[in-house]
């Protein structure tokens, strides 16, 4: 194995879950050099990649799947903020965690559909018979939460779908 794949298997390892883009800013590498690593590596089964959510994530082949499916969202930071805020406050309302986060309840939809999906949290109904939003598997995920540390660029990204997304809810409010 060369220099350059070593670099792309070791980020691997070291950020399961990372997508195809941050790799390419992470490495600093022409995305072709990537790619063509990326598929060597895939072939080689020293890499597993998988299409989550419109991104491609890679990880360990020995990651498991449930962890795949949470290491895809949790990288992104709006999913992450929504599962801090159930490891710090338990089971909440979806419109309290909406408000908590300052997104349009459409974002928490979207990503609470995913987290869903990915048997990360689950739909309840609380003691007065209102939905509340609670996570499965709290001690797995809040290690989890704790490996993952978005980078700059991919906070910028979810920072300005957030400000996408309120100045949108503004102009139909008006």
């Amino acid at each position: 194995m060369n220099r350059t794949r070593k670099r792309v298997v070791l980020r691997v390892h070291t950020s399961p879950g990372i997508h195809f883009n941050e790799l390419v800013r992470v490495l600093d590498l022409a995305p072709g050099q990537v790619q063509y690593h990326l598929k060597r590596l895939c072939s080689s089964g020293a890499v597993a990649d998988e299409q989550r959510y419109g991104r491609t994530h890679y990880y360990p082949p020995e990651c498991n799947a449930w962890r795949r499916g949470a290491l895809s969202l949790l990288r992104r930071e709006t999913a992450g903020d929504i599962v801090a805020h159930l490891c710090d406050r338990g089971p909440t309302r979806p419109q309290a965690i909406a408000d908590d986060l300052d997104i349009a309840r459409s974002t928490l939809e979207w990503h609470a559909d995913h987290l869903i999906e990915q048997d990360i949290v689950v739909k309840e109904r609380d003691e007065r018979n209102h939905i509340a939003l609670t996570l499965v598997r709290p001690t797995e995920t809040v290690r989890l939460l704790r490996e993952v540390s978005p980078s700059s660029p991919a906070l910028m990204v979810d920072r300005f779908t957030r400000l996408t997304d309120r100045l949108l809810e503004d102009a139909t409010d008006e």
